[in-house]
This record gives structure tokens, C-alpha cells and sequence, in this order.
């Protein structure tokens, strides 16, 4: 009796035992949709699957609810004891249950262990740098000369002294600070051993040249947490314009990055840093560079295609991460006192959506604390200031994921869009322009004999009609150049100045989308003059006038920059150098003028002809590149375009200056809206008053007063709804009305209103209807 009793005790035991694991299994799977389980398949297997208590279960959950991307902390192997373990080779459970807190672990640097490729590829580096160093030292002393900026001429030896060196002959303060060199022109390591006499320069962060080196060396910092962390195989990561990024593949796709991690990848980051890395270069040989990068198809595409056989190539080792780079970069990682993450999205390698799908990590580096500080306030200024969170605050536009990258204009933004036009028509009248308008879908020839099928066609949007293929057109010149040639031209037509507002398109990955400033469908400002050579200093003078009044309007200041003859340009050297020399002088004379300076960039102008970029500044000191002057060479050989000259049967190909104000409306807007945070002057707001009535007495006059307003073409509004006086006022400031007009019972006595300042709060005095005609014409003629 008692062994049939124990038979079934065992029995529902048994049921029990099967019954909860099966229950856990199905809460396993319905935890495994929100969170990401490592080895899943195997947490659901019968063998390990064994849970006997509550506090099993309990431990089990918090390890599934601690994030599964976060690689457990490596022990110290110096102080750490290896855990106790039970029979079965498994570490032993907490001996004083769990009812009682367990105290939370020394922080130890997150670090992904045993990454094969790392040692691997260590192990191939030392070789290599062990042959370099012997081939070094055989090299006999010779003194070298080295001239700096000022004359002063420093003594070296040649392989041995290197620009950081140069720097504390000069001062500890200027060694400390220097970030990258320029030997002879060319930008350098600081710790490179120079080889021969030379000129050298030294650059400090606070230059364009030493902001490009010191980010793009924190984007190496970046790239080996990326490593460390995640196991990724790493792709490319430059400098950008504030800040660098680095792409990277992880989990062969299968794993994104998450802000969650961002604490986690910064502690490898730090820890980086205060190891005071040095950044090590070495020539090494392609075949050598392919056989140390095979693990990483990106990096051996790269070497594949940009390095050409039987050369070497630069690489550059910082802690365990060797890259391939052509650098240069700091001395080392301690030279960075700041460092902030600052946000993930996807790319695709290469930017094209048929390749694989990349994570993007966005970073921000300083050599000091305090301009983190200052860094960090600046983006809480201009995140307030952020144009798609003003954008949809005040109904301007929006976008719609069955039309990404294109812009939905609500009707108050179709008024800023709409007076920005306006302007630039009013001034093109003046200023001799005419506006043409021309197709959006052009064949394909037509960008073939262009140029520009070769190197944007994978940008264009393109589709197939009757069995050619055909584009929607990403830029006007080419159709302008149509236009030109459709008839025969005289030298006394010139200069034609063509202008078109045409609706372009072009095909930007989609994580390069960005609110207005970076969108598919766009508008330019866009005109192509077309000039002899003799005419085209006063058409450079005449767009810089142009450019100075519309800037003027919105207060900005702005800048000038050259770029001239590139290394694969085309043409003859001899107009080459008649342009830049014309340009030079043109700009010479317009900042001798208007008190301003303009910037060389040698070598940075298009492959058709040099081009002058122009930079405004906005409130916030922040740099915008959006109007541009640009001569052109290539596009009237390549369209022959011809007019007749002023001798008997003399045909002369003409010039074309590419020009633009606004760039495109989209960014325009996008740049206004934060320059100005919302508070739009009174000419091209989309809310210029509202008009509001003291009691529903006077509803009548309000709106009789905001019909005669808006017949005299002025964006005014009523509001006769049943809300206090008080709140009505308080939500004409809110919505960044420009006036409130007040209408009270004496109001209505005399055709009147009372006006008042919406952004100031300054009560303007009371005025007649005709006199605030009047006095907003005025505002909007002075554009106020």
C-alpha cells in the first residue's frame, strides 16, 4: 500500500514538473518577441531546462530581462578567483538564498572576449612592424633642415626627428595642443620621422585641419569599442562636418545598434582613452594588407579596389584595432578629453540599397571638457530651434512614409514656400533673368551627352517607356542647354540668363534623409547664364550683388570660398587659369568693398571649371553651404553651343555660370526656420495677426476687419470662439501670430483697432483699419 502510494505521489510529481517547464516554455517564447535571447534553442531544450524552485525561476528572468546585447564584463585574471562550481560542473547559486539583495558588482570594462579576428590579425601586424623596425635602424644619421611658417629654421636628423618634436623645440604648451602637421603641403602624423628638408606646419584643433584629423582619430577610438563590443566587422568612418560616424556590420545583419548600449560602448571608449594609445602607422604591402583584412569583406574590397598592385598601403594601429588608413591622426587616444555618442541609424555599404545593410554610429570628440560642456548646451539650443519640431508645432509640413523623402506642404508652410519664390521673381525683373520652365523626364541621352549619366545615374530616379529608358531630371543646366541651342544665337543676345523653379528629384539613400535638408523631391532657385568670356566678370559682380541683398534681408552673414582647377579637369590649363585669375580679381574687389574675406581652396573646384561656394551663418553661429557661383567650360563643348560673333561668318562657343541663391526652398526653409526659431518677421510669416474680439458683441466687426486684411493680400485670422478674452491672446502669442489686433465697442465706433506686438507684448496704440493697411504694406515692402 505505501510503495502504490509513493507510485503515485511520484507520478504527479512528474505532471507537475512537466506541466510548469511547459508553461515556462511558453513564456520563454512570448519574452523572446520583445527581447533578444542568446541561444534561445537551447534555453528551450529538456536537458538544460531544469528548473526545481522559485528562485531558480527568478534568476533565470533577470538574466533574460538584463539587456542580451551586452556582452558579460571580462574578470580581471590578475584579481578575479574563478567561480566555485557544483558537481555538475555548473557555479554554484547564491548559498544565502535569494530573499536577500546581492550587491551589485564592481564595474569592469564591457568587452566582448575571444574575438578571433583581433588576435589574428595582432599576430600578422607584429610581423610586419618587427621587419619595418629592423629595416629603420640600419639607416645611417643625416642631418636635416626644417623651415617653419616664420622663416625660423629648426635643426633635425633625417628619419629620426618627427613634427612633434619640432613642436617642443618650440614650446611644451604647442606640443600638448598640436593635433596634425603639414609637411610641404602635405598633412602628416605628428609622430612621422621626417625624411628630408622641408617646410612644416603645425595645426591646433581650433583649425579645419585639425578637426578633420582629431574626429577622424576618435572615430578609430569608436571603431575598436565597436569591435570590442560587438564583434564588428568594421566598414568605413570619416569625419564629418560636426563630428564622424563609423559603419559597421554586426551579427552578419542580424543585430542592430540600440542607445540603450550607448553607456556601455562609451566605458570601452574611456577606457581607450586613458590607456593613452598611441596611434602607430605602417606601410605594408597590398598583398600582405589583404591577407591581415580577409576576415572583413569591406576592408578587403577597399584594398581590392583603391590600392594598385604591387604598392603598399598605410596602416594604423591604436590598442587592438588595426585599420587600414591613409591617416593622418593624433599621437595618441589621450589627446581626447571629451567624448559623447550620439546617436545609430542604418546605411547600406557603399550607399546602395542592393548592398548590405550597415549600422551607422554618430560621435562627438573634444580635446577639452569644457567644449563637450559648451557642445552639449549648444545642441539643447538647437534642438529647441530643431526646424521638424517647429515644422509640426505650427503646421508647415510633414512627411508621409508612402512618399519618403518628399516634403507635404500644409497650407502656412505653402506661404513661406510661396514668398521665398515671390521674392526672387520680384528681384529676377529687375536684374534681367528669365524664367523658363522645362520638362521633368527627360531619355537618358540627354544625361549620356551631359556627363552625368556616367557618374549620377545611380542617384536618378529612372523608368522604362516604349523600351528606353528615361530620368526624372536631378538638376536643370542640360535642359537650359537645350533651350540655348534650339535656335541660332547672336553675340547680341548675350548674356541670356535663364532662371527655373523646376520640380528635381534625386534618389538619396534613405538614411541619408533628413527632415527638409536633405530630401527626393526638391526646388531650386536655379539659373544658367550664358556669357562670353569678356562678360563674365560683370556677371560675377552682378550674382554677388544679388547674393549680398537676399542674405542681407534674412541677416546673414556669410562667407566666400575659391575652389580652383582640380586634378582631373577638363579643358585647356590656359582658360583654367584666365577664370581663376578673373575670379580672384572679382573677389578681391567685392570684399575690398563690402569689408569682407574670401578662403583659397586649391584643387576643390568642379571637373568643368572653378567655382566660388558661399557659406552663411546663422543665428546660432552654425555654417550653412547653400548659394553657389560655378563656370562652366565642359557643358558648351559637350552641347556644341555656339553664337554668332561680331566678324563675318565668326561662330564662338559661349560660357555658362551655374548660379543659385537659396539652393534648394526645402533647405532653405529648414535653415530660415531654426535662424530665426519659429519667430517669423513679419513679411513672409505664414501668421501675420490675428484679429480678436473683446466680447461676441463685436464677432461681426472682427470678422468684417479680417476679411478687408486678408482682400489686401495679408495672412490674417479671426477667432470668435467662446474662450476667454485672455486665453484667445494667450494662444495668438503661442502660435506666433506677429500682431494681435484688439476690437473692443470703441473699436467698432471708430473703424479701428487696437494693435499689439505678439512677440513683445507692446501695445502699439490703437490705429484705423486703413492705417494698419497701410503701415503693413510698409513692413512688408521694407521686408520687416
Amino acid at each position: 500500500m505505501e510503495d502504490l502510494k509513493a507510485m503515485r505521489c511520484r507520478t504527479w510529481c512528474g505532471c507537475q514538473e512537466k506541466f510548469r517547464n511547459h508553461i515556462i516554455r511558453v513564456i520563454l517564447r512570448n519574452i523572446s518577441q520583445f527581447v533578444i535571447l542568446p541561444n534561445f534553442s537551447t534555453l528551450l531544450s529538456t536537458d538544460c531546462f531544469n528548473l526545481k524552485s522559485t528562485s531558480q525561476l527568478n534568476r533565470t528572468k533577470r538574466k533574460m530581462e538584463a539587456p542580451a546585447a551586452v556582452p558579460a564584463p571580462v574578470p580581471d585574471n590578475n584579481n578575479s578567483k574563478p567561480p566555485k562550481n557544483d558537481q555538475k560542473g555548473n557555479p554554484k547559486a547564491n548559498q544565502k538564498g535569494s530573499n536577500k539583495k546581492e550587491k551589485p558588482a564592481k564595474s569592469a570594462p564591457v568587452e566582448l572576449p575571444n574575438v578571433e579576428f583581433i588576435e589574428t590579425r595582432m599576430k600578422k601586424y607584429e610581423e610586419l612592424k618587427k621587419k619595418y623596425e629592423e629595416e629603420l635602424t640600419s639607416k645611417p644619421d643625416e642631418p636635416i633642415k626644417i623651415t617653419l611658417p616664420d622663416g625660423a629654421v629648426k635643426d633635425g636628423v633625417k628619419d629620426k626627428t618627427r613634427p612633434l618634436d619640432v613642436a617642443l623645440m618650440i614650446s611644451k604648451g604647442l606640443a600638448d595642443s598640436v593635433v596634425v602637421a603639414k609637411v610641404d603641403g602635405v598633412l602628416t602624423d605628428l609622430q612621422q620621422p621626417l625624411d628630408k628638408d622641408c617646410k612644416l606646419e603645425l595645426f591646433k584643433f581650433d583649425t579645419p585641419e585639425g578637426k578633420d584629423v582629431f574626429w577622424h582619430s576618435s572615430a578609430h577610438i569608436m571603431g575598436a569599442a565597436l569591435e570590442r563590443f560587438y564583434g564588428a566587422k568594421l566598414c568605413t568612418g570619416p569625419p564629418v562636418e560636426d563630428g564622424f560616424f563609423y559603419d559597421s556590420r554586426i551579427a552578419d545583419g542580424q543585430r542592430s545598434i540600440s542607445p540603450e548600449e550607448f553607456e556601455h560602448i562609451e566605458k570601452i571608449i574611456n577606457q581607450i582613452i586613458n590607456e593613452k594609445q598611441v596611434f602607430e602607422k605602417l606601410w605594408i604591402r597590398k598583398e600582405d594588407a589583404l591577407e591581415m583584412f580577409k576576415y572583413n569583406p569591406y576592408k578587403y574590397e577597399i584594398l581590392k579596389e583603391k590600392v594598385p598592385d604591387g604598392t603598399k598601403c598605410s596602416v594604423y594601429r591604436t590598442g587592438t584595432l588595426v585599420d587600414p588608413c591613409r591617416g593622418p591622426h593624433i599621437p595618441n587616444t589621450n589627446r581626447i578629453k571629451g567624448f559623447k555618442l550620439i546617436k545609430n541609424s542604418s546605411s547600406y555599404w557603399k550607399g546602395k540599397a542592393e548592398n548590405d545593410q550597415l549600422q551607422r554610429l554618430y560621435g562627438i570628440a573634444f580635446p577639452d571638457k569644457k567644449m563637450l560642456t559648451e557642445w552639449i548646451k549648444f545642441q539643447e539650443e538647437a534642438a529647441l530651434r530643431d526646424h521638424r519640431n517647429i515644422g509640426k508645432a505650427q503646421e508647415l509640413f510633414f512627411f508621409h512614409p508612402l512618399s519618403p523623402g518628399c516634403a507635404f506642404f500644409l497650407p502656412h508652410g505653402a506661404r513661406i514656400y510661396n514668398k521665398l519664390q515671390e521674392l526672387i521673381r520680384f528681384e529676377y525683373r529687375k536684374r534681367g533673368f528669365t524664367e523658363v520652365v522645362t520638362p521633368n523626364l527627360f531619355n537618358c541621352e540627354l544625361w549620356e551627352k551631359s556627363g552625368h549619366w556616367a557618374h549620377y545615374k545611380e542617384n536618378m530616379f529612372q523608368v522604362s517607356i516604349e523600351n528606353q529608358t528615361h530620368a526624372l531630371k536631378p538638376m536643370n543646366c542640360p535642359s537650359h542647354c537645350l533651350m540655348f541651342a534650339h535656335r541660332t544665337r547672336s553675340y547680341r543676345e548675350l548674356p541670356i540668363r535663364l532662371a527655373d523653379f523646376g520640380v528635381l528629384h534625386r534618389n538619396e539613400a534613405s538614411g541619408a534623409l533628413t527632415g527638409l535638408t536633405r530630401v527626393r523631391r526638391f526646388q531650386q532657385d536655379d539659373a544658367h547664364i550664358f556669357c562670353t568670356i569678356d562678360q563674365i566678370a560683370q556677371e560675377m559682380r552682378g550674382a554677388f550683388d544679388f547674393l549680398s541683398h537676399i542674405y542681407g534681408i534674412f541677416g546673414f552673414n556669410f562667407k566666400l570660398e575659391l575652389s580652383t582647377r582640380p586634378e582631373n579637369f577638363l579643358g585647356e590649363i590656359e582658360t583654367w587659369n584666365t577664370a581663376e585669375a578673373q575670379l580672384k580679381e572679382i573677389l578681391d574687389q567685392f570684399c575690398e568693398a563690402s569689408g569682407r574675406s574670401w578662403k583659397l581652396n586649391p584643387g576643390d573646384g568642379a571637373f568643368y571649371g572653378p567655382k566660388i561656394d558661399i557659406h552663411i551663418e546663422d543665428a546660432i553661429k552654425r555654417s550653412h553651404q547653400c548659394a553657389t557661383i560655378q563656370l562652366d567650360f565642359q557643358l558648351p563643348i559637350k552641347f556644341n553651343l555656339e553664337y554668332t560673333g561680331a566678324a563675318e561668318n565668326e561662330t564662338v562657343r559661349p560660357v555658362i555660370i551655374h548660379r543659385a541663391i537659396y539652393g534648394s526652398l526645402e533647405r532653405m526653409i529648414a535653415i530660415l526656420t531654426e535662424h530665426v526659431a519659429g519667430k517669423w518677421p513679419f513679411w513672409i510669416s505664414p501668421r501675420q495677426a490675428v484679429v480678436i474680439p473683446i466680447s461676441a458683441a463685436q464677432n461681426d466687426y472682427a470678422q468684417k476687419v479680417q476679411n478687408r486684411l486678408w482682400s489686401e493680400g495679408f495672412f490674417v485670422d479671426v477667432d470668435v470662439s467662446d474662450k476667454s478674452f485672455e486665453k484667445k491672446v494667450r494662444e495668438g502669442q503661442l502660435a506666433q501670430y506677429n500682431y494681435i489686433l484688439v476690437a473692443g465697442g470703441r473699436e467698432v465706433e471708430g473703424n479701428q483697432v487696437n494693435v499689439r506686438n505678439a512677440r513683445t507684448n507692446a501695445v502699439e496704440g490703437t490705429k484705423l483699419v486703413d492705417e494698419v493697411v497701410a503701415y503693413f504694406k510698409q513692413m512688408a515692402a521694407e521686408y520687416k
